[in-house]
């Protein structure tokens, strides 16, 4: 699949959840992409011109006369990959419904045949009054992709459907139109976060993965069609909406989850970090440093093999993805280290990263090399965890 920046239309109208669109805006310029902001003349009322335009690093389109020249009012449209309008008013919808085209914006939707995402924000009222129903359905029945609204805290007291969506899940809704469904009729399980292991009621080993990288995996998987089980480790970021989400926390809960949802998968991607040792006993009670004294001794054992005992009970045709994040500096030696673990733990492919306090764990970014089970490297890359998830992804197609 080509990873290469999409050509994205960010519509924004005029409602208080207009400075939410920021918010959209920056991820997806962050991602790689390049936003084009279309604002009408109520959106400006509630975010700026200047704030909209130092966001998405272009200037911001509004006025459906500006460069006639260059036929400004179809051209936006005609060259954009996707279109999301976010927030999306109860106006804007019926004027979208209708084939209205009296601002840029809605001649933008007009002139291009790219997919349409749409983020409606309102009041209960509006959102459940006969026309604004009428009008979602129609415009669904002709492709239109909604996202959202959830049920929330509106404007002033009010409370109930109508509140926009997070900004993710408006961007995984925006990257997901535009993905090839080429992982479609595929189960996929991925795991993702850092595992905890227990010494007392309120304290625990554990390490500094966020799980981002797992997340990432699993939101392109569920976007390119996959059905997506994602078994998440004590996540320190949402999961997607559109995949199914176990909760676990220490390594042994981790493997028998994996070990359930693997039994019908046909691949299964194993990201998080998973403690080796866990502590040989767990207090029942907090332990306690003036019964302790100046030192603790701890006594560990050894947890289970995840991956490895996936891979050597893996039925045919089942692919296993390993991941292993070193410290190793030198690239050789990091090299090394993946070849012997990808023959100690027998797995398909093993994604080898490197880890330190300020690479790899909790950030946005990763560099990744891949081998498969003969230890050849099959893929290099380097770049969001997103871009990442989709170079993992390629192996699968």
């Amino acid at each position: 699949m080509s990873s290469a920046p999409l050509n994205v239309v960010v519509g924004v109208t005029g409602g208080i959840a207009a400075y939410k669109a920021v918010s959209v805006i920056r991820s997806l310029v962050l991602l790689g992409h390049d936003v084009h902001v279309v604002a009408t003349d109520s959106a400006l009322r509630f975010v700026g011109k200047p704030t909209l335009e130092a966001i998405s690093r272009n200037p911001v389109h509004t006025d459906l006369y500006e460069g006639v020249a260059e036929v400004r009012h179809v051209a936006v449209g005609q060259a954009a990959d996707v279109i999301v309008i976010a927030p999306a008013t109860a106006n804007t919808i019926a004027k979208l419904a209708a084939g209205i085209a009296d601002d840029l914006l809605g001649n933008t939707v007009l002139a291009s045949i790219a997919p349409v995402v749409v983020a409606p924000a309102m009041h209960t009222e509006m959102w459940q009054n006969p026309a604004t129903v009428a009008n979602v359905a129609l415009l669904r029945e002709r492709g239109t992709i909604f996202v959202g609204p959830e049920s929330g805290q509106l404007t002033g007291a009010d409370s109930g459907p109508g509140r926009l969506s997070e900004p993710d899940a408006i961007v995984e809704a925006v990257l997901a139109a535009v993905r090839p469904k080429d992982l479609a009729g595929k189960s996929i399980v991925v795991t993702a976060g850092g595992t905890r292991e227990a010494l007392d009621p309120v304290r625990y080993l554990g390490n500094r993965s966020s799980g981002k990288q797992g997340v990432a995996l699993a939101a392109a998987a569920a976007a390119r069609g996959a059905q997506v089980t994602l078994i998440g480790a004590n996540l320190e970021v949402p999961a997607p909406a559109s995949v199914t989400l176990v909760r676990v926390s220490s390594a042994r809960e981790l493997e028998i989850a994996v070990g359930e949802a693997s039994a019908s998968a046909d691949v299964v991607i194993m990201a998080a970090a998973v403690a080796d040792y866990r502590p040989e006993n767990v207090a029942e009670s907090k332990i306690k440093k003036d019964v302790q004294g100046d030192t603790l001794t701890l006594t560990l054992v050894k947890n289970p093999d995840i991956l490895a005992g996936l891979a050597s009970r893996r039925r045919n045709g089942q692919v296993i993805i390993g991941f292993a994040a070193e410290t190793e500096s030198d690239p050789a030696r990091l090299l090394q280290l993946g070849r012997d673990k990808v023959a100690r733990k027998g797995c398909d492919y093993l994604v080898l990263n490197s880890v330190g306090w300020s690479e790899g764990f909790a950030t946005d970014g990763n560099a990744i090399v891949v081998l498969n089970g003969v230890g050849d490297i099959v893929g290099e890359t380097s770049g969001t965890k997103a871009s990442v998830a989709d170079h993992i992804l390629d192996l699968l197609t």
